[in-house]
């Protein structure tokens, strides 16, 4: 049977927890230089209807590194752009190759996509949600700190994909988790009721109040693709939601702060805090490589991986 992997909660704790474990034996085979080729004949097409740079590079490079060969399809080389249906477009490349990538605006696109197609879909981005990179943040959380249960992990910024990712997360994992967004910026409302089952949640209008003894902050940009025409607006509503020594001094003394890129220095977060964990930022930017190959062994037919 096929799986797909458009949000996190398409997955259970121990699958979750399995592909953190085997994105850390992936990235040492890499480091270690070893030849490791189980989707050898195997095809990926990824589109790419928002622009990307990490997403791409790591998907590309990983479907490389694991002996398959990925196909880039940007939207003017697709008719979806051209206004057939996503149903038809799932069907046809259903024909031709093993996985399907999409990084788009729409949920609907990439739900459509997965309902149609006989082929896993991997949900690359979307506006509602970015669970390659929430996974990825998980995986560098669990070897910097060696685990999530002890931990209080915060979200800082808008209501986004990164915060609705998180907030799946901390319903999946149990997670110690708070999140701060200003008044009117908040994550999707379903995710929230839900989260509200889990009595480690807890949300805030306030950055302190949810920063308060943090070993884990997180944080994004203001503004997203899409969101250009209320740059003047977020940036008023957003900018007691920065990530500078102020806030961080209400954290725990160890807190490492996480960001997913691109970010904006003197928005959201400081300039010389993001240079001080920068090490961290960019691990996290390549743990998309490791995770997301464990996500393609994991779903392509045909691997040669460990079962769960």
């Amino acid at each position: 049977m096929k799986r797909d992997f458009t949000k996190l909660l398409d997955i259970g704790k121990e699958e979750c927890l399995y592909l953190i474990d085997r994105s850390k034996e992936l990235k040492e085979i890499k480091k270690q230089g070893r030849e490791y080729k189980p989707l050898r004949d195997k095809y990926l097409a990824m589109i790419f209807e928002k622009a990307s740079t990490r997403t791409r590079i790591s998907f590309e490079v990983g479907m490389r590194d694991l002996g398959g060969t990925p196909i880039v399809l940007t939207r003017g080389d697709t008719q979806i752009g051209r206004g057939e249906p996503v149903e038809d477009t799932a069907r046809v490349l259903s024909r031709y190759v093993d996985a399907i990538m999409i990084r788009t605006y729409g949920q609907d696109i990439v739900n459509r996509l997965a309902k149609w197609s006989t082929v896993p879909v991997i949900n690359g981005l979307t506006d509602e949600y970015h669970p390659c990179q929430v996974l990825s943040d998980l995986f560098t959380i669990w070897e910097i700190k060696k685990d999530f249960k002890e931990l209080k992990i915060v979200y800082i910024g808008d209501g986004n994909n990164m915060a609705n990712s998180w907030i799946e997360a901390a319903i999946l994992l149990n997670l110690n988790f708070a999140i701060a967004t200003p008044e009117g910026y908040e994550p999707l409302s379903h995710l929230m009721e839900q989260a509200k089952n889990n009595n480690n949640f807890q949300f805030f209008n306030d950055p302190f109040e949810a920063a308060k003894d943090a070993d884990v902050i997180n944080t994004d940009v203001w503004v997203s693709m899409g969101q250009e025409e209320e740059q003047a607006k977020r940036k008023k509503a957003f900018k007691s939601f920065r990530i500078d020594e102020k806030l961080l001094k209400v954290a725990k003394k160890d807190v490492i702060v996480m960001h997913c890129l691109p970010a904006h220095r003197g928005e959201e977060i400081e300039g010389d805090v993001f240079e001080r964990f920068s090490h961290i930022i960019f691990t996290q930017a390549e743990n998309r490589l490791h995770v997301q190959k464990a996500i393609l062994e994991w779903l392509i037919p045909g691997k040669s991986s460990k079962a769960i």
